[in-house]
């Protein structure tokens, strides 16, 4: 493999990631907005004041190696973007509508984790310290986030479970 193939790979990758950052920005609102809890929907506004930042690094990367960001649609985020927008879709209500955001949000980070680890692996196979530097933190800041969605989904679990034993001992005590 030579190494000019091995930086059109890179640039490939990067603007598959620069596609996905910029449908992102464009989901996320509509993912806050659909949000019932405040919780959930300010960790979406925090995700998307972040996901710019990403936006931004990888302008910065794009601009370092005199090429341009766009010219490829990432058909992964593409997917997950409409998984996210059926969820908002269905006829869930409260903590069930906020659980199904949260999952769409998880496997969107996990896709983001999994493309940002391997941008990097191939800006330090190419000897790009920057490059590799600012996406590896980036892929800190998906992974925190991962983290915090994780968080979230516990949190709705709990909330649920809440909410299903007062309604159920509602219910007992509408039979007595």
């Amino acid at each position: 493999m030579s190494q000019e193939d091995l930086r059109e790979l890179f640039v490939d990758e990067l603007k598959d990631l620069y596609s996905a950052e910029k449908q992102l920005v464009a989901a996320l609102p509509k993912m806050a907005k659909a949000a019932n809890s405040e919780e959930l929907k300010e960790a979406f506004q925090e995700h998307l004041e972040q996901t710019k930042g990403h936006v931004q690094r990888l302008d910065q990367i794009f601009q370092a190696l005199g090429k341009n960001p766009r010219g490829k649609k990432c058909a992964g985020m593409e997917g997950l973007i409409k998984e996210g927008q059926d969820a908002i879709e269905e006829d869930y209500e409260g903590a069930v509508k906020d659980a199904a955001l949260i999952g769409a949000a998880q496997r969107v980070e996990h896709y983001e984790i999994a493309a940002y680890g391997t941008a990097k692996a191939l800006a330090e196979v190419l000897g790009e310290s920057d490059h590799a530097s600012k996406l590896e933190e980036t892929l800190d800041e998906e992974k925190e986030t991962d983290e915090q969605v994780n968080e979230e989904a516990n949190t709705e679990e709990e909330g649920e479970e809440d909410e299903e034993e007062a309604t159920s001992k509602s219910r007992s005590k509408s039979r007595k």
